[in-house]
């Protein structure tokens, strides 16, 4: 509901406050975005690695573990992979032995921002946000150093074998399984968190810490737990998108997927299921703004317009709804 809100809510409001000239603009969008089979496909191409990043952020703040460094796991994530891609395996098995690697790498470097939380009093929203930096850097020096390609003509990795990359349903296309492996991540975490008893504990101590500690509900270990699980879905982000699209790591390859699954978790309502419709919109948004470049000179802009007048939408329904009293029941 307060995800199709904001959706609605962001063409509305840019209608509003810039007349209906910006229609064609829009329209330009949906042509890039949905208005053939390349359109959708570089829709659903852009939505897989920023759901798996938003359905990070989603675990880790329904604990109350606000995380911001989905970017720098995503980066972890995809470096780990890279770094497995010269072992001498058959491309088959390496992949999803690549797919955990990043998992355990962005898990682990998430993990310790939630370590720094618990045992040294580091906020994790700060944390996260100077750990981004270690990452971005951490790039940067891998692929100059240890695993830049052989030929040493450019500062990224050796581009990974065909049989390593995740498969395409249509070669003309970018969208792969990727797509399949976030959508069933989607569908675990929304399990995970509302219908097993390790949910219910993580959303108490995020909702409600005095609770959790009324019912003897280890709050460490359940944060600590929850930062880990978004820096796995982080990291295999990273993964998904190295091994789907680029099949090489470079200095380029963050392009923001960590920083805007924030949003696109918040307009999604912090649950999976309006994530992945969020997600959707947001990519589209980025892949009508491809399009929309190419007839309008700094029309692209728009989209970040678009984005924030989603965000705010979603954020005016949610203090509107939260202040309409509530019918009381009455006692019989």
């Amino acid at each position: 509901m307060r995800a199709v809100f904001g959706l609605v809510g962001a063409l509305v409001l840019v209608l509003l406050l810039f007349g209906l000239p910006v229609a064609p603009s829009l329209v330009e969008i949906f042509q890039g975005s949905l208005g053939d089979q390349a359109g959708i496909s570089r829709t659903l191409a852009k939505a897989t690695p920023l759901l798996l990043c938003a359905l990070g952020m989603v675990v880790a703040w329904k604990a109350g573990m606000y995380n911001i460094g989905g970017e720098g796991q995503f980066l972890v994530g995809a470096t780990a992979a890279a770094a497995l891609g010269g072992v001498g395996l058959p491309g088959g098995v390496l992949n999803p032995v690549m797919l955990l690697a990043a998992m355990v790498g962005g898990s682990l470097f998430a993990a310790l921002a939630g370590w720094l939380q618990i045992r040294r009093s580091v906020p994790a929203v700060i944390s996260t946000i100077l750990l981004n930096f270690i990452a971005i850097q951490g790039v940067a020096w891998v692929v100059r150093g240890p695993l830049q390609r052989t030929d040493g003509t450019l500062p990224q990795t050796q581009p990974l074998k065909p049989d390593m990359m995740l498969m395409k349903f249509d070669p003309r296309f970018d969208v792969h399984t990727g797509l399949v492996y976030a959508l069933l991540a989607a569908a675990l975490v929304f399990i995970v968190l509302y219908r097993t008893p390790f949910g219910f504990q993580l959303r108490v101590v995020g909702s409600n810490p005095r609770v959790a500690r009324a019912n003897r509900i280890d709050q460490d270990r359940v944060a600590l737990a929850s930062m880990a699980m978004s820096g796995a879905l982080c990291g295999l982000a990273g993964a998904v998108q190295l091994t789907g699209i680029t099949g090489v790591l470079g200095d380029g390859f963050a392009q923001g997927w960590g920083f805007l699954g924030i949003p696109a978790a918040l307009l999604g309502g912090l649950n999976p299921l309006g994530v992945v419709a969020s997600s959707g919109f947001f990519a589209a948004l980025l892949a009508g703004s491809e399009n929309l470049a190419r007839f309008s000179a700094g029309g692209d802009k728009l989209i970040y317009l678009m984005q924030g007048l989603a965000v705010l939408a979603y954020v005016g329904f949610k203090a509107w709804s939260d202040r309409r009293p509530t019918a009381v029941p009455e006692e019989i």
